[in-house]
C-alpha cells in the first residue's frame, strides 16, 4: 500500500466497562481534527485469535486507518490492544507514530461498573477485566513505557473526552 499523507495513529485502549467506548463516543461527538473508529465495528468471530495476538485483525484495522488518514486527518481507533500487537506488524510503517492512551479505573469501580452497569456475570470475564486494567497501569510505570493513562474513577465522561482530547492535540 503506497501512502502519500502518513499520519499518527492514535489508540485508546482498556479493559471491559472502564469507560473507553463512552469516552470516544463522547470525542465522536466533538471530532474537528482527527476520526474517531470503534474497532468492534468490524469484529467478526474469525478474528477470534488470542494465540496470535488477534494478527489479522490488527493489521485489517491498521490498513483501514491509513486509508482513512488519506484526507489528512488521523485516526483515534477506540479498542483493546496493546503495544506489541501493533509495532511489529508490517502495516506499521503506515504511521509516523502509534500512541496509546489506556483508560483505567479503581478495581471496585471496574467490578461495579462490569456487574451492575453491564450485568456481567461471567468471574473469569470480569477477574481477566481487572487483571487487564492493573496490567495497563502498572506498564504505565514503567521507564520504557509508550502507554499514557488516564483514570475515569472519578471524572465524568466528558471530563475524560476533554483530557484525551487535549491528550491528541498535544501530539498532533
Amino acid at each position: 500500500m503506497k501512502l502519500t499523507n502518513k499520519q499518527p495513529l492514535f489508540i485508546i485502549t482498556g479493559a471491559s466497562c472502564v469507560g473507553k467506548s463512552t469516552l470516544c463516543n463522547e470525542l465522536f461527538i466533538n471530532e474537528k481534527e482527527y476520526i474517531v473508529m470503534e474497532s468492534d465495528l468490524l469484529w467478526n468471530n474469525i478474528y477470534n485469535t488470542p494465540d496470535n495476538d488477534y494478527y489479522e485483525y490488527n493489521r485489517l484495522w491498521l490498513r483501514v486507518c491509513a486509508n482513512i488518514s488519506q484526507i489528512g486527518k488521523p485516526v483515534v481507533l477506540c479498542g483493546c490492544r496493546i503495544p506489541k500487537q501493533l509495532e511489529n506488524l508490517p502495516e506499521r510503517e503506515l504511521f509516523t507514530n502509534i500512541y496509546y492512551l489506556a483508560v483505567v479505573c479503581d478495581d471496585e469501580i471496574l467490578i461495579n461498573r462490569m456487574r451492575e452497569g453491564r450485568g456481567v456475570s461471567d468471574e473469569n470475564w470480569i477477574n481477566n477485566s481487572i487483571d487487564f486494567n492493573r496490567w495497563l497501569k502498572r506498564q504505565s510505570n514503567e521507564a520504557m513505557s509508550c502507554i499514557t493513562l488516564i483514570d475515569t474513577s472519578n471524572t465524568s465522561p466528558a471530563q475524560a473526552a476533554k483530557i484525551a482530547d487535549d491528550w491528541i492535540m498535544e501530539k498532533l
